[in-house]
């Protein structure tokens, strides 16, 4: 298992923005959690994709930055395309979607960025967006997206032949997304095998969202293997819980994670149905409340949020233990996605330390040295 923190937490949007979040949060991570390596997942917004993807120099100067503090990347988030810590984000986050020919484009870019920064020998992931938002998207739009993942396969077989390196594309469920859940991405890449090759499209298993689903874990995870799919990559992330929304003390508790930046999808779990709304205010407002709920809000991973609320980090846990269970002779990157840090009720005073210590966290519970 390789592990790495995501560095979408961080607003840098060019090669020199890049280069001061390693020094000013990752290398001191690294550092107060005692690592003699840490992975960095990186957060590459499109110009930069491009410019690394093209530029020798502005590779050798990201690696430099890399050996000095002590980081190595085997997997990059290339799901937001630019802009990722605008002041709103909200809906913006899932555009452009795959029907948009720079969504392909970006993709590219970044593969070939990830094959000329990755260690010798070893294989990269990319995560990217479940297709869209689910408004507006129809046959036709389905087709677009097929075809330009059959262009995208055929571009990363390229990559393999002249590098050495595989490197694979883990689409990412999202609730509110055209592949809103496990089962959703199952059937879709399942009838499509044919036109785009499992060897290099997959599945990412953020495990936020696969609680805010209300899935079974493991039932998940078995569902991808017995399709013949892989989880390229883990998203390792925590959603908030609220078993008793009708409560006074919990929505107010519950309240004080709704913010403007980010949209933070609701679903509430009736038992015979579950509700969904798309952001947190909404649920508040029109959800009846019968039922707990499941907020799409990343808490850090040490994180246990005070009563009434929860964290769904027993999902967390069960789906790595499957993934690992059903692909024991596989590498599983393993990516801790905490990007909502400066949007929490009460953001850390030092950022870089909340980072080592979920850091220390994810290594001790996640990567098999956890003692029952």
């Amino acid at each position: 298992m390789h592990l790495s923190y995501c560095t979408n937490v961080h607003p840098a949007e060019d090669l020199d923005g890049v280069i001061a979040q390693l020094r000013e949060f990752a290398g001191p991570a690294r550092r107060q959690a005692g690592f003699d390596t840490l992975g960095v997942g990186l957060w590459l917004p499109a110009q930069l994709a491009h410019e690394l993807a093209t530029d020798e120099s502005a590779r050798d100067r990201l690696r430099a930055v890399l050996d000095e503090q002590g980081l190595e990347v085997r997997t990059l988030n290339a799901f937001p395309y630019a802009a990722f810590h605008a002041e709103v984000v909200k809906l913006d986050v899932y555009l452009p979607d795959w029907t948009d020919p720079r969504r392909l484009e970006y993709t590219i870019d970044a593969a070939r960025a990830l094959a000329a920064m990755l260690p010798a020998r070893a294989d990269g992931s990319i995560s990217t967006l479940p297709l869209g938002w689910r408004t507006g998207w129809g046959p036709e739009q389905d087709a677009a997206a097929t075809e330009a993942f059959a262009v995208l396969v055929a571009a990363l077989r390229q990559i393999h032949d002249t590098t050495g390196h595989t490197i694979r594309i883990a689409i990412e469920p999202e609730p509110g997304c055209i592949l809103d859940n496990v089962a959703d991405i199952v059937d879709w890449l399942s009838a499509r095998t044919d036109v785009i090759d499992p060897e290099f499209v997959g599945v990412c298993l953020d495990t936020c969202h696969l609680a805010v689903s209300f899935a079974d874990p493991v039932a998940a995870v078995a569902a991808i293997h017995d399709a013949g799919l892989t989880v390229v990559k883990i998203q390792a992330s925590a959603a908030l819980e609220v078993l008793t929304p009708a409560d006074p003390a919990s929505r107010e508790a519950i309240a004080a994670f709704a913010e403007p930046r980010y949209v933070h999808q609701v679903r509430e779990n009736q038992g015979d149905r579950i509700l969904r709304v798309d952001d947190l205010d909404e649920a508040l407002a029109t959800l009846p409340a019968d039922g707990p709920w499941r907020v799409h809000f990343h808490v850090p991973l040490q994180m246990v949020p005070d009563a009434p609320l929860s964290a769904t980090t027993d999902v967390l846990l069960s789906a790595v233990d499957a993934v690992v269970s059903s692909r024991p002779e596989h590498d599983v990157h393993v990516d801790v996605e905490t990007y909502t840090w400066s949007v929490l009720p009460e953001p850390p005073a030092d950022l870089a330390a909340g980072i080592a210590s979920e850091l220390l966290w994810a290594q001790r519970e996640l990567m098999g040295t956890r003692t029952e």
